[in-house]
């Protein structure tokens, strides 16, 4: 079941994103509190009869030069085992669903990396286009 993530999915959201990003990225403490208060970030998990097996979160931006809401999809993230399944597309459908129910906004952006092409094409499968955009960063 697709659902959005509680304070309560915390341990398993750990797990998972350390399976994702690597150890050390963010503490159980930090999740905890992202999850209570962070207004910006939506969290999607699949919940598998109480094992999460993947996750999806959804940075809510908002800049005073637009009236509207851009949802940008910062993370997706599935178990290994449980990837071909569709738990991705669902969890994106049910992302960009909320976001229409709760959100003013015309369109969803999409961050993933240049070299994943796996993702690439079951982001393009899922009716997602390359923007022209192009995506920079700065260590500081």
């Amino acid at each position: 079941m697709v659902r959005i993530a509680t304070v309560n999915d915390a341990e398993q959201l750990e797990t998972l994103n350390n399976e994702f990003n690597g150890k050390g990225e963010t503490t159980l403490t930090n999740i905890r509190d992202s999850l209570l208060n962070n207004a910006q970030e939506i969290v999607i998990v699949n919940d598998n009869g109480g094992e999460l097996t993947g996750f999806v979160c959804v940075q809510m931006k908002k800049s005073f030069c637009y009236d509207e809401y851009m949802p940008e999809i910062t993370e997706v993230y599935v178990k290994p085992q449980f990837r071909k399944q569709g738990i991705a597309k669902a969890m994106v459908a049910f992302a960009e669903e909320y976001c229409r129910k709760h959100y003013p906004f015309h369109k969803m952006e999409l961050l993933t990396g240049k070299h994943n092409t796996v993702a690439q094409t079951a982001y393009t499968n899922m009716g997602y286009t390359e923007d022209g955009e192009i995506h920079f960063a700065k260590r500081i």
